[in-house]
């Protein structure tokens, strides 16, 4: 297994390197660059960065983070809260009212059955009280 060497790798990285870009038809050079693994490596990470903090950016100090689920204003979500309660009363009452006309209805087209209770009751005679 081969030893790691921190300062052979320190050395690899430093190492110049050149990048032509050549015209295909004259065989010209367009542009030169002098590289190395060290300045590329920053580079991409100076650019990766960048972006990040510029997506960051957008989305915090723009009305775009209103799209980000829980991270609306305070006051939105808490007039959202209270028309979801209203609405779910208001859903409930009109079930209510929905069964009471169909009841009603029912009633006044003389189609209904009576359920008889049939349940024993036993009610406790009453003591009298002599004077």
């Amino acid at each position: 297994m081969a030893k790691f060497d921190a300062n052979s790798t320190l050395k690899r990285l430093q190492n110049r390197y050149r990048l032509v870009v050549m015209n295909d038809d004259t065989y010209e050079e367009v542009v030169t660059f002098k590289l190395s693994r060290l300045s590329v490596y920053i580079f991409l990470s100076t650019v990766f960065v960048l972006l990040t903090g510029l997506t960051v950016a957008l989305i915090v100090f723009t009305p775009m983070k209103l799209y980000i689920p829980g991270y609306g204003d305070v006051n939105n979500t808490k007039e959202l809260r209270e028309l979801k309660m209203r609405t779910d009363s208001l859903e409930q009452e009109m079930r209510y009212r929905d069964q009471y006309f169909q009841s009603l209805k029912n009633v006044l087209g003389g189609n209904t059955t009576v359920k008889m209770d049939t349940t024993a009751l036993k009610i406790p005679k009453t003591e009298k009280i002599n004077d």
